[in-house]
C-alpha cells in the first residue's frame, strides 16, 4: 500500500519540477521541551488530532551529547532517492497494490492518483480519503484505518 506518497509524470514534472525538500536537520536541542516545541508536519498542515502529533513528536526525539535531537535517518530520505525510477519500478510491482491518498493532499492530486493507477494497473484499488491533507493518518485516522482494513480484507478473500 503506497500512503499519500506521490510519483507524478514525467509531463507534469516537467510542469512543475519539485526540487528535494531539504532534510538532514542535525541541529541540537538543549532541552527536550525545546526540541518538542520545534516538531513541525512536512508538508505544513492543520491538524486537529494534536494527541497524536504530540506523540510522534515525542518519541521522535533522542539525548545526544549536549542535548536533545531528532531521531531522523537523513540516508533514507535524502536527495539520492529522488533519482530512483519508481516509474518503473510501480509499473513492474507483481504483488497486490494500493494508493490510499488524501483529498486535500499537497503532494497527491487526484490527477498524480490516476497517473498512478495507470502505472499500478486496473487491478489494484486507489482510496481517496475525504477530509485528509498529506498526513492521511494523522488526518483521519479511523477512516484510513477502515480503508487499510477494507483492502486487507479484500485481498484475503481473492486468495
Amino acid at each position: 500500500m503506497i500512503v499519500d506518497s506521490p510519483i507524478r509524470s514525467p509531463e507534469a514534472e516537467a510542469r512543475d519540477p519539485r526540487p528535494p525538500p531539504p532534510m538532514g536537520n542535525k541541529k541540537t536541542y538543549a532541552t527536550f521541551d525545546e526540541a518538542l516545541a520545534r516538531f513541525r508536519l512536512m508538508p505544513a498542515q492543520p491538524c486537529e488530532n494534536d494527541y497524536i502529533v504530540e506523540f510522534i513528536a515525542r518519541h521522535s526525539l533522542k539525548p545526544v551529547e549536549g542535548g536533545w535531537a531528532w531521531k531522523f535517518d537523513a540516508d533514507g530520505m535524502g536527495s539520492r532517492r529522488f533519482g530512483e525510477p519508481f516509474r518503473e519500478y510501480l509499473q513492474a510491482v507483481r504483488c497486490r497494490a494500493a494508493l490510499i491518498f488524501g483529498e486535500k493532499s499537497k503532494l497527491v492530486s487526484r490527477r498524480t492518483a490516476s497517473y498512478m493507477s495507470s502505472l499500478m494497473g486496473p487491478q489494484a484499488p486507489v482510496v481517496e480519503i475525504p477530509e485528509a491533507e498529506h498526513h492521511v493518518m494523522l488526518d483521519q485516522p479511523i477512516a484510513f484505518v477502515a480503508a487499510v482494513r477494507m483492502l486487507l480484507e479484500s485481498w484475503v478473500r481473492a486468495e
